[in-house]
């Protein structure tokens, strides 16, 4: 049990380390104020809920509120999948 929590815990660590890289492109059509996401911040107010949909190919899945944003990212998804164990 603890593992799994260490898991989600490190899974919503790095979801905050990179909701601006991620976040930003994604929220920048929808947000009203735009400089925020051109400054890179990483500052967000919802929680952020990440799923490795498939480690080996390196899709995961965001989802804060009721947004949901599908990237690719290798390195991410192996180091999740890693705390994971």
């Amino acid at each position: 049990m603890l593992r799994g929590a260490a898991g989600i815990g490190v899974a919503g660590l790095a979801a905050g380390a990179f909701a601006g890289v991620v976040a930003a492109p994604a929220g920048a059509a929808t947000t009203k104020d735009a400089t925020a996401n051109e400054a890179g911040s990483a500052a967000h107010d919802a929680p952020l809920v990440v799923h490795v949909h498939d480690a080996s190919t390196g899709v995961v899945d965001l989802y804060t509120g009721e947004q949901h944003v599908r990237f690719t990212d290798h390195q991410l998804a192996a180091r999740l999948a890693r705390a994971a164990r």
